[in-house]
């Protein structure tokens, strides 16, 4: 069916047959089951489809319609959904945004980009637990530095590492309303020239808790002893231990990215602390522990859980070393799963002549050099080829 015509819709709303007519791009004349008749734009937005009401039939014409529908698709196009930006403007017309409002566009705004639904959920509990009670109400507008010295002064020393998010989480959304318009550009919130000058630097007060790590010279014992244990939980430790990589990494490991023939893992961005694609050198032993690993159909995951299509929970590992006495007052020590990255860069320290930047790109951890970052091209694949099959050869 073709475009509709103002004939035709007045036709349609005579017939008072209940349904949608399409005008195309989106637009539709929607006929109620009582008869009424309204304009209503449909479009997609993170991968659902949503309808927006465009007005009555009586109070607006098919080419008011049609301008109106134009206006929602440019909006779609720039990445904004319309719905969420005629809420704002309703708001703004109906008084000040609060920081609660302005939180909430903000992170609706940009919870597509972020890496997982954890992230989303810890933004919203900060700013709950912490910032709502002193400025959830307040117009967006009228907060202060002193305001924001209110919410952090309290928690900077005891919970310095939760206090800086919380900080950097206000200051984006101080400047989120600023972009928009509901506040002037200067943000209180902001660290930099500003709240540094009036808070003690982070790293003058806050305690590094290392994850506690096996001695290296103990891991050759404890990869034997495990060796023992045929479940899912010891085969997933090993190959932790074997690449020197974090649970979750190993946890969420699907087939698709090991290629046995070139003894390679490939671990996506998405899943990686840095957000930068890392390649994994497998040793044989890490070969030969894969190939005795089972397929489950319909689960791509190297080491899958109980759940269908699901890997191992999170805190498979740290139980199965409680259950060896490994752990918080644990007889045999106070070890954790990601404390064997420490073991292993320990052992290239202080066994091996391998340069730094070789260990520590094994561990994927960032440079902290800006300029030497910006020149840095290659991953150093080789030779941490050979640094991991010998840390292969020395713990089995």
């Amino acid at each position: 069916m073709g475009k509709l015509t103002t004939k035709g819709v007045q036709k349609l709303v005579r017939e008072s047959n209940p349904g949608m007519t399409n005008d195309g791009d989106g637009l539709y004349l929607k006929i109620g089951k009582g008869g009424g008749a309204s304009w209503i734009y449909r479009f997609r937005w993170d991968g659902k489809l949503r309808d927006m009401g465009l007005g009555s039939y009586a109070d607006t014409s098919l080419s008011e319609a049609r301008d109106v529908a134009s206006e929602q698709r440019k909006l779609v196009k720039q990445g904004i959904d319309p719905l969420s930006a005629r809420e704002q403007k309703a708001d703004t017309e109906a008084g000040p945004v609060t920081f609660t409002h302005c939180a909430a566009r903000y992170i609706q705004s940009h919870r597509r980009s972020w890496r997982n639904a954890k992230h989303a959920r810890q933004w919203v509990s900060t700013l709950k637990t912490y910032v709502r009670p002193v400025i959830g109400n307040l117009p967006v507008e009228e907060v202060t530095t002193q305001d924001i010295l209110k919410i952090l002064t309290p928690i900077w020393t005891a919970k310095n590492e939760t206090a800086k998010r919380v900080q950097g989480r206000i200051e984006n959304v101080l400047d989120f309303a600023a972009a928009h318009e509901y506040r002037d550009p200067v943000n209180p919130a902001r660290w930099r020239g500003h709240l540094d000058k009036l808070l003690a630097k982070p790293s003058r007060i806050q305690k590094v808790n290392h994850h506690p790590a096996m001695p290296y010279e103990q891991v050759t014992a404890f990869m034997n002893s495990i060796q023992h244990y045929n479940s899912m939980s010891s085969k997933a430790l090993q190959f932790l231990i074997l690449t020197a990589t974090r649970t979750s990494e190993v946890l969420n490991a699907e087939w698709h990215e090991i290629d046995i023939a070139k003894s390679t893992w490939q671990i996506p961005a998405t899943r990686m602390k840095a957000n930068r694609e890392h390649r994994v050198p497998l040793s044989s032993q890490t070969v030969d522990l894969l190939l005795t690993l089972p397929r489950m159909k319909g689960n791509n995951h190297i080491f899958p859980g109980m759940k269908t299509g699901r890997p191992l929970s999170n805190m498979s590992l740290l139980q199965f070393m409680r259950g060896l006495g490994y752990g918080p007052n644990g007889e045999q020590g106070y070890f954790v799963p990601h404390g064997f990255r420490s073991s292993f860069r320990d052992w290239t320290g202080e066994v091996t002549s391998y340069p730094r930047d070789v260990a520590e790109m094994a561990l994927a951890h960032a440079i902290e050099n800006k300029v030497e970052a910006a020149y840095r091209r290659g991953d150093l694949f080789e030779k941490r080829r050979a640094m991991m099959q010998e840390w292969a050869d020395y713990i089995l």
